[in-house]
């Protein structure tokens, strides 16, 4: 059985963003690597099963049911986009995938616009492969308590969240399980939920921001200096206003805050912290929008950064009446199961990018506020680190 069971089953920043490239670059490629930050071992057979999986996906279509679910609860994203996605069929040509002494590669190279729909599905199904296949089973009762436990403590603390868990979910059947407990137990702090299939199912609002690819594509297309500046002019420039919520640690937050003009704090509602010290970044945005001359009361920060409860409770606290605070909350929710299950530390992200098919690739590159969590060639980081004077 496939355990991806529709087109929906991703987060939200993959149709928009695939959106946003097929509007503005409808001819640039690119190329999505797996990396497992924690250099795991797969079993033996992990590469072809997993190619099986990602075969299986090219049945899947849009439902018409589906349809109305994407024109009514998205109409930041036009008819025109709405039409491609009835149309659309993943093309596993687009996949590699192949062992090397244990450790699990995963390549996805085509138009960009295609090619990111690939991203989440493929790290959902690799976790999920991974649990089946070394014998992991959830401790239903615990993670039911648990979640309605969490549930409550962020209600109760009045935390405003959403559920971030799809990438490294422990299974399908576990995020269906969670985002039913949390709409029922959360009153309105839930605020929904970034996989739309899930917001479909439970009737929930979908929820999200950019991704990191965006900005890494325009910093690989007009240079490191001039990345988070475009990458803002041209989101503003598809959704209008619309999805106004930017991430902040690309290149580094001290880089970004550098480039956030009061153009841009004016339009985009809110920053997006996804590393390093989330009490620092809080400080930092609040002198960079008094600095701008905007309220910072009016804006807000949404936190995504390996959150559990505790840790949204005290970010938010922090916060208090000096700027806003919303959370994104994934592994800590859709992969604490019991039975000393540790959820993998994955991700996918864009290494290559060129705006025709002709043109040579350029590298991409990610330079978080944690070193460990750089992406890219060593010689391609340093650049980027030189060109921003970071070293």
């Amino acid at each position: 059985m496939s355990i991806i069971q529709s087109v929906l089953d991703t987060d939200l920043y993959k149709f928009t963003t695939s959106y946003a490239y097929s509007k503005l670059f409808p001819r640039a490629f690119g190329e999505f690597e797996f990396v497992d930050r924690s250099n795991d071992n797969y079993p033996e057979g992990f590469d072809k099963l997993l190619m099986e999986q990602i075969k299986s996906m090219e049945d899947l279509y849009l439902t018409s049911d589906e349809e109305k679910f994407l024109i009514k609860q998205l109409p930041y994203l036009p008819p025109i986009y709405i039409d491609f996605l009835k149309g659309f069929r993943f093309n596993s040509s687009e996949v590699q995938v192949w062992m090397e002494d244990g450790k699990l590669k995963v390549k996805a190279t085509g138009l960009l616009y295609r090619v990111t729909l690939w991203e989440t599905p493929i790290l959902a199904t690799i976790s999920e492969l991974y649990y089946k296949l070394t014998g992991q089973t959830p401790d239903i009762d615990y993670m039911n308590e648990t979640v309605i436990k969490k549930a409550k403590k962020l209600a109760e603390n009045d935390v405003i969240f959403s559920l971030f868990g799809m990438r490294r979910r422990f299974s399908y059947d576990i995020e269906d399980k969670v985002t039913k407990l949390l709409k029922t137990h959360s009153n309105d702090n839930f605020f929904g939920t970034s996989n739309v299939y899930m917001a479909f199912k439970h009737n929930v609002k979908v929820s999200g921001t950019h991704p990191h690819e965006w900005v890494q594509f325009h910093g690989s297309i007009y240079g490191y200096k001039m990345a988070n500046y475009m990458s803002m002019e041209n989101w503003i420039n598809v959704y209008d206003g619309d999805l106004g919520t930017v991430l902040t640690d690309t290149y580094t937050t001290d880089v970004f805050l550098s480039n956030f003009s009061k153009k841009h704090a004016a339009l985009f509602t809110s920053l997006r912290q996804d590393s390093g010290d989330p009490l620092v970044l809080v400080d930092k945005a609040i002198k960079r929008y008094k600095e701008l001359r905007i309220d910072p009361t009016l804006k807000y920060i949404v936190f995504s950064d390996s959150l559990n409860v505790d840790k949204a409770i005290a970010i938010k606290e922090y916060c208090n009446d000096k700027i806003g605070a919303t959370f994104g909350i994934g592994t800590n929710l859709t992969n604490d199961v019991g039975n000393d299950i540790k959820g993998l530390n994955i991700v996918m992200k864009l290494f290559r990018c060129k705006m025709t098919e002709k043109e040579p690739w350029h590298e991409c590159v990610k330079l978080s506020d944690v070193e460990g969590k750089h992406t890219g060639s060593k010689r391609e980081i340093h650049l980027a680190q030189e060109t921003l004077d970071l070293l």
